[in-house]
């Protein structure tokens, strides 16, 4: 099965023709990396996938157990070094651009991303301990993280507030200072704590958003007074931490990954402490969130364009049917179908756009300390990179169900786990309607800068495509596109109140198809280039360039049908009485 997982040649092509990050990476060194990260996810990842679908986390007395085969494949993973590839040599790690470990973390996900889920938060938990943490925080919690000993989880939501964080009840009481800065004691519960117990690490370390509360006990109100602490299962003394696991949730899909409701402080309170100084807690989860967000967003690529790859195997095995008007003669493979080349092109469009989109923000992620419009592009695509490839991501997995036919709603082809697990990733880390809100709110109605930052980028993509004679229709469509994106933004602005957030996930839909559009131009400028200097495969070339051509004849005028509510100032939304639900 190892043939389902990404295409080789596709990451080359965007790592090297399109992004050009050989100044960011010793083009052999990468190379030997993803060569390593292709034969680890096939070897050891890929094996177990149905098999930590069938033998779900199990909670017992002594804490929760998860299917056997995950350990042993963590334990390769952490010493081959890809826990510690994308930290500097300072703490441990092998200095590799954030965009390297995206590429690699690729090959995990799609062979198996409830696996892969275990490592991608222990990253971002280290990484978040090793930007804002003191130096003994940093060795004490962040260090063995790093190694892959330890394992870690971000602990945010709670039962009463979900999304919601401002409403958090989980308060942390001071209980003095050592030698790891201020103790406090932590009481209440989390919910929906990915890796929140299992038995395949030395120590679980929870970072959890928790309010202090002032001199008369009470909590202060909305975000500004959260903070955040690190609270170890196992403290440093090597006794157990007043934390437990107060059940599972059964999920639907991603089952590999244990998702657990936690107790803190059912005795005299959960050990924690504060990282930097009280409030500061949210903006610094952010770092964390907002790399799980593209995390988030390349897992659910993965998992769509592996389930292309299985469609595309399976329709050129499958016989059935004949060309219409033929009547005799031998059925014929079901990819010569028209209706099953439209549904392949749309699977390839979505994967393909997911997996380009989300590695352009990775690269953006090794620019923003350095270059200010990346900052703020990286800004302003991050909700855009989570939602469209976690959205149509799926879109490819339920495509591929459809080309299966009765086969693909079997448990016999792994079509169906597939969407199934994909079907968390519009949910976790921000739901769609968030993101959203985020995007339109924050980034655009509030700020706007970065949206110049986005123009300039398309208004360059469209005058280079101009002086190509093929590329030139598709320029002139881009730009009506974000012109159509633009005069909806002027009527969001002129909305009263929060009407304007009605419209939000409509936005979102057709600013990502937009953003996609430009990355889909731009990478066919790039095809061309290299099908010029002949230095790519034919078929290769050509199957870029017929999926960017299906993009903006199929999908590229959907923009349109979705900014109409907005532009002609449809009020249904608004005005619908919750009565007549």
């Amino acid at each position: 099965m190892s043939n389902s997982l990404i295409s080789r040649n596709d990451l080359d092509f965007l790592l090297h023709d399109w992004l050009k990050i050989d100044d960011l990476a010793d083009r052999d060194l990468l190379a030997a990396f993803l060569d390593l990260s292709e034969k680890l996810a096939a070897d050891q990842f890929l094996p177990h996938y149905r098999q930590s679908d069938i033998d779900e986390p199990e909670l017992t007395a002594d804490g929760v157990h998860v299917c056997a085969p995950i350990g042993p494949a963590l334990k390769q993973y952490a010493d081959l070094g890809f826990f510690s590839a994308g930290f500097e040599e300072l703490h441990g790690g092998s200095g590799l651009p954030f965009i390297a470990c995206a590429a690699s973390f690729a090959y995990f996900a799609a062979a198996n991303i409830a696996t892969a889920a275990y490592p991608m938060l222990t990253v971002a938990n280290a990484r978040l301990i090793t930007t804002f943490g003191s130096a003994s925080q940093i060795e004490t919690f962040a260090l063995p993280q790093i190694e892959g000993r330890w394992f870690g989880t971000m602990c945010l939501s709670e039962t009463q507030a979900g999304s919601s964080l401002a409403d958090l009840q989980t308060r942390a009481v001071p209980d003095g200072t050592d030698e790891l800065g201020s103790r406090f004691r932590l009481t209440g519960n989390k919910m929906w704590i990915s890796g929140g117990d299992q038995d395949i690490s030395e120590n679980i370390v929870h970072l959890v958003l928790a309010k202090v509360p002032d001199a008369q006990g009470r909590l202060p109100e909305g975000t500004p007074g959260i903070s955040l602490f690190i609270v170890p299962k196992i403290l440093p003394d090597g006794t157990r931490n007043d934390l437990s696991v107060a059940g599972l949730n059964h999920k639907m899909g991603y089952r590999g990954t244990a998702n657990c409701v936690l107790n803190f402080g059912e005795g005299d309170g959960a050990v924690g402490w504060i990282v930097g100084e009280p409030g500061q807690g949210l903006r610094q989860m952010f770092l964390m969130m907002n790399e799980a967000r593209i995390s988030v967003g390349l897992g659910a690529a993965a998992l769509g364009y592996r389930s292309h790859r299985l469609s595309v195997q399976y329709a050129r095995e499958r016989s059935q049917g004949r060309p219409i008007g033929e009547r005799g003669g031998a059925p014929v493979a079901i990819i010569e179908h028209a209706d099953v080349k439209r549904m392949l092109l749309a699977q390839k469009s979505y994967a393909e756009g997911a997996l380009a989109l989300c590695l352009y923000c990775a690269r953006l992620v090794d620019l923003e300390t350095t270059d200010a419009d990346s900052a703020a592009l990286l800004g302003l695509l991050t909700p855009v990179t989570k939602t469209w490839s976690s959205e149509y991501g799926l879109a490819a997995n339920d495509i591929a169900i459809q080309i299966h036919g009765g086969y693909g709603y079997t448990r016999d082809f792994q079509v169906e786990q597939l969407w199934r697990d994909n079907r968390l990733n519009p949910i976790h880390e921000g739901t769609t309607g968030i993101q959203g809100i985020d995007l339109l709110g924050r980034k655009i109605l509030r700020d706007g800068q970065a949206l110049a930052v986005l123009e300039q980028a398309i208004r360059r993509c469209s005058e280079a495509a101009v002086h190509d004679a093929s590329l030139g229709r598709f320029a002139d469509e881009l730009l009506d596109a974000w012109g159509q994106i633009n005069a909806a933004i002027d009527c969001l602005r002129g909305c009263e109140g929060s009407s304007a957030f009605a419209h939000a996930t409509l936005f979102l839909r057709a600013f990502g198809h937009t953003v996609v559009a430009w990355l889909w131009l731009d990478q066919a400028l790039a095809a061309r280039k290299l099908a010029e200097a002949g230095g790519a495969d034919a078929d290769f070339i050509d199957g870029k360039l017929m999926t960017f051509q299906y993009f903006f004849e199929t999908e590229l005028p959907n923009v349109a049908a979705w900014l109409a509510p907005i532009l002609s100032k449809g009020n249904a939304v608004t005005t619908a009485r919750t009565a007549i639900f």
